[in-house]
């Protein structure tokens, strides 16, 4: 196949140009692992080295591919994949399992950004046509340079698709299994029992150690691994603008409304400038003095700030307001002009034929695709309440048709003519149809806003020169005095300052709590040069200064105690006040433990292990299943539940009544089966040996 060669021949990177669409359900819910060693390698899986070259030639590609995405965002994301295609590849060999060039362009056409592109869809069958592809990539030079080893990404995927079938073929289920799972659905129980709930103990009588969360964790291991965290504490100087700074901003703003007079050193007199208040044109005298650019739109009552919004909208034309504050600005606002219907909120059902720009849900004439719109702007007149319904089913705009056909808020051009002309000349209701090149429209303009033309004049409210210098001093200052080994907290409480919450930072991590992306202090952090109490001052730009402390180093292993205590904590109370509770439910009969534990007898009367619920407790199949195995009128020894301790005597059990076959519930443990093939990804990362040396290169 000739665009199999060209996928050869050119590398590529259509992986990262399409955002990574093709692998998203090979790399979901991977969670980055790091380690901290140098490498010449970004790192290793399995023994298998992942060179730096080619890996930060697809972060840097992935980087540019995708708006607002950093370094280092693109950095985890190549690396999850790298990780799953490593440890699939290492799968695909054990199992024998291999992909032709029938499975790649199967692949392709697959990917909704091709293989459903209009561009690269057989008119005739509806169907991703390979050819069309193969033309494109020839006019299209440099897209076809950036599919270097897209064929090995769509190799994986198609192999991937076999894996993950073998491995739901493994997980069957026999005829026993569907009878099990009918009689966990069918039989039920009718039992009494006494409960006491963890909640009757109090949390301050129970007390939980380190050493026990530890302990616990050792006996869970994989549940509570931690790839190494350093924990951070900072203080932040910010470089804002004093109250003093904010006066001036306000002042100078103020100078600008009313005429001034100015020496003129060249004819030696006097000339008079006029201000804003009296400018024959307020929108040249804006650009020449704002710090805002001019906006000449028409702007809606929403689109103001809230604060001022019902001052500026009612203001006659040609009225002044202001100085007024707007953010980190001082502004004086001019009313220039108002205008009804401005903005227009409309729906509408797109109706596609052979020939238009959009696409047909089915193959239609121009002129059928007509007697359809006509048909259902008929129904929508009948019933206008309708409309949503009939855009969510019959519209091929499908960007709107999943909000019944609503195209929010909009100005005058911003559609194509015939649908901008129909919408802002006809009034709010009116229901009709117009014709563009992407089909028949059927419109409904639902709202209209009247708008105003605003002339701002804006002042930044800016830290002065000695502001700045200021925080520069003291930050300096204190970087001086904690470096030289004083107490940090100490030094924080004498300069007025307050200690951030300490940021627990992962190898990769660049979050810094208030500092926004900050990589350079994380990266100090994890230098092997930076020890337990070193400081170091970082300048942020447009934040200030951030004095950093290393206060602790967490090794890669198990999480500390204080990391687990949230999720371990409420475990071992329960555990241990079961142990209080237990002893308490002792007694020759249910109603005499109940009368010892001042509480009540209660019954579960068609219980099942599907259906564990106990009143108002919630869930408990612990308990559930231990009335169905007991013995009648035998009172059980203490169980100890999710909410509570209980005894249970069983009054009766209703076997589940025989049927002919239990397919439909061999169906249901299939179904159920097949959903953890999902996990293999996840199975085989956490068995797999990786050390990640990205934090050396990033």
């Amino acid at each position: 196949m000739a665009v199999l060669q060209k996928i050869r021949k050119r590398s590529g990177l259509l992986l990262l140009a399409i955002g990574f669409a093709l692998l998203a359900f090979v790399v979901q819910d991977l969670f980055t692992k790091s380690s901290n060693s140098l490498s010449k390698d970004v790192g290793s899986i399995n023994g298998k080295d992942i060179a730096f070259d080619s890996f930060s030639k697809k972060v840097a590609n992935l980087e540019k591919s995708q708006q607002g995405m950093t370094a280092i965002q693109a950095a985890n994301q190549v690396w999850d994949q790298e990780i799953a295609i490593a440890l699939l590849n290492e799968e695909f060999e054990k199992a024998g399992i291999t992909s032709g060039k029938k499975h790649i362009i199967d692949a392709l056409s697959k990917n909704p950004q091709i293989g459903q592109n209009p561009m690269f869809v057989n008119e005739a069958t509806g169907k991703f046509d390979i050819k069309k592809f193969e033309t494109y990539l020839e006019k299209n030079p440099e897209i076809a340079n950036m599919m270097d080893g897209y064929e090995k990404d769509a190799e994986v995927n198609s192999k991937y698709a076999v894996y993950n079938n073998l491995i739901r073929g493994g997980m069957y289920a026999t005829t026993a299994d569907g009878k099990f799972k009918y009689q966990l659905e069918k039989e039920t129980v009718n039992f009494d029992y006494v409960g006491l709930m963890y909640s009757s103990v109090k949390d301050s009588d129970i007390k939980i150690t380190d050493e026990d969360i530890v302990a616990y964790m050792q006996k869970h291991e994989k549940r509570f691994k931690s790839e190494g965290t350093r924990e951070i504490e900072y203080v932040l100087i910010e470089d804002k603008a004093s109250p003093a700074d904010t006066e001036e901003a306000k002042a100078k703003i103020a100078a600008l409304l009313n005429a001034t007079v100015s020496y003129n050193k060249e004819t030696g007199t006097n000339d008079t400038l006029p201000g804003f208040k009296s400018a024959s044109n307020p929108y040249q005298f804006v650009s020449e003095n704002s710090d805002k650019p001019v906006d000449t739109n028409y702007v809606t009552k929403q689109d103001l700030n809230p604060q001022v919004a019902d001052k500026l909208y009612g203001m006659a034309n040609g009225e002044i307001y202001g100085p007024y504050q707007d953010g980190n600005y001082f502004c004086i606002t001019k009313m220039m002009g108002k205008k009804a219907g401005a903005k227009v909120k409309a729906s509408h059902i797109l109706i596609a034929f052979e020939g238009s720009k959009a696409q047909a849900k089915e193959k239609r004439t121009k002129e059928q695709a007509k007697a359809k719109a006509e048909s259902l702007l008929a129904q929508a007149k009948a019933n206008p309440q309708m409309f949503m319904m009939l855009a969510l089913t019959n519209s091929e705009d499908t960007g709107s048709a999943q909000s019944g056909g609503d195209l929010g808020y909009f100005g005058p051009g911003q559609m194509v003519k015939p649908f901008n002309d129909f919408v802002f000349n006809n009034p709010v209701g009116s229901l009709g149809i117009v014709e563009t090149e992407f089909g028949y429209h059927v419109i409904n303009v639902t709202d209209k806003q009247d708008a105003v033309k605003l002339a701002t004049l804006a002042q930044k409210i800016e830290p002065s020169q000695k502001t700045t210098d200021e925080a520069y001093t003291k930050a300096t200052q204190f970087e001086m005095d904690a470096t030289s080994g004083k107490d940090f907290a100490a030094l924080a409480k004498k300069a007025g300052l307050s200690i951030g919450d300490a940021i627990k930072a992962k190898p990769m991590d660049e979050y810094f709590g208030p500092a926004g992306n900050q990589r350079q202090i994380v990266k100090w952090a994890y230098n092997d040069d930076t020890k337990i109490g070193d400081v170091k001052r970082f300048e942020v730009t447009n934040v200030g200064h951030v004095i950093a402390r290393l206060k602790k180093v967490n090794e890669k292993g198990l999480m500390t105690a204080a990391e687990a205590k949230t999720m371990v904590e409420p475990i071992l109370k329960n555990q241990k006040k079961a142990e209080k509770l237990m002893a308490k439910l002792k007694g020759s009969s249910l109603e005499s433990v109940a009368k010892a534990n001042n509480t009540t007898v209660q019954n579960a009367p068609m219980a099942s292990i599907d259906n564990a619920i106990l009143g108002s407790v919630g869930a408990e199949p612990k308990v559930v299943g231990t009335a169905l195995g007991l013995a009648v009128n035998k009172i059980s020894a203490p169980i100890e539940g999710n909410n509570g301790v209980y005894v249970v005597k069983t009054k009766s059990v209703t076997k589940a009544p025989k049927v002919a076959n239990y397919d439909e519930y061999v169906k249901k443990v299939k179904a159920t089966n097949a959903q953890a093939s999902g996990r293999a990804i996840q199975a085989l990362r956490n068995d797999a040996d990786i050390n990640d040396n990205r934090a050396t290169f990033y």
